[in-house]
């Protein structure tokens, strides 16, 4: 089974990708992780082909679950070999509540958030715009919309869409998924 998750920042991509993974026996692989680089340096400004083929080294073998979203790189090497597709279509009010609740829990035990770059969540940020509060407040109407569209694209395709609602929809999706896989 190959998994992608994908929905705003901040709405439980990573939580969720973790319970998958470990449900189904699989890789999770966490885009995030591989284009954030030491000091915050991105590879998809920086050198998009490594982060390209990154992506397409660690979506090679047969079980994976991936957590992110990277639409322009990751969807044209994820989606093809995906079996599934997840999109955490969750309200504003629960990604806002839950990216805020992550940012200051990072932020307050300062925590690497991607070992080995030593970037870590700072308060003094927060204000930024591509901080992950307000980018997830400002892309929120965007994302959903685009989100929609590739779930209309792919409605004849090979890959079995699940879209929720509710984060209270997920572990059922897991049991489901795992038991599927077993």
């Amino acid at each position: 089974m190959r998994v992608a998750i994908i929905g705003s920042s901040g709405s439980g991509k990573s939580t969720l990708a973790r319970s998958l993974g470990e449900a189904l026996g699989a890789p999770v692989i966490e885009l995030d992780a591989l284009n954030w680089q030491a000091d915050w340096r991105d590879l998809v400004t920086h050198d998009p082909d490594a982060f390209r083929d990154a992506i397409a080294a660690a979506v090679e073998p047969d079980r994976w679950v991936t957590d992110g979203n990277y639409s322009r790189f990751a969807w044209p090497l994820i989606l093809p070999r995906a079996t599934d597709l997840i999109w955490l279509d969750y309200s504003r009010p629960v990604i806002m509540k839950r990216v805020i609740t992550r940012s200051f829990m990072r932020a307050a035990s300062g925590k690497e958030l991607w070992p080995g770059t030593g970037n870590r969540e700072q308060f003094s940020r927060w204000i930024d715009r591509e901080h992950p509060i307000r980018w997830a407040w400002d892309t929120f109407d965007e994302r959903r919309k685009n989100f929609a569209a590739l779930f209309e694209r792919l409605q004849d395709k090979p890959i079995r869409l699940h879209r929720l609602r509710f984060p209270r929809e997920a572990p059922a999706l897991v049991d489901r998924l795992a038991a599927e896989a077993a």
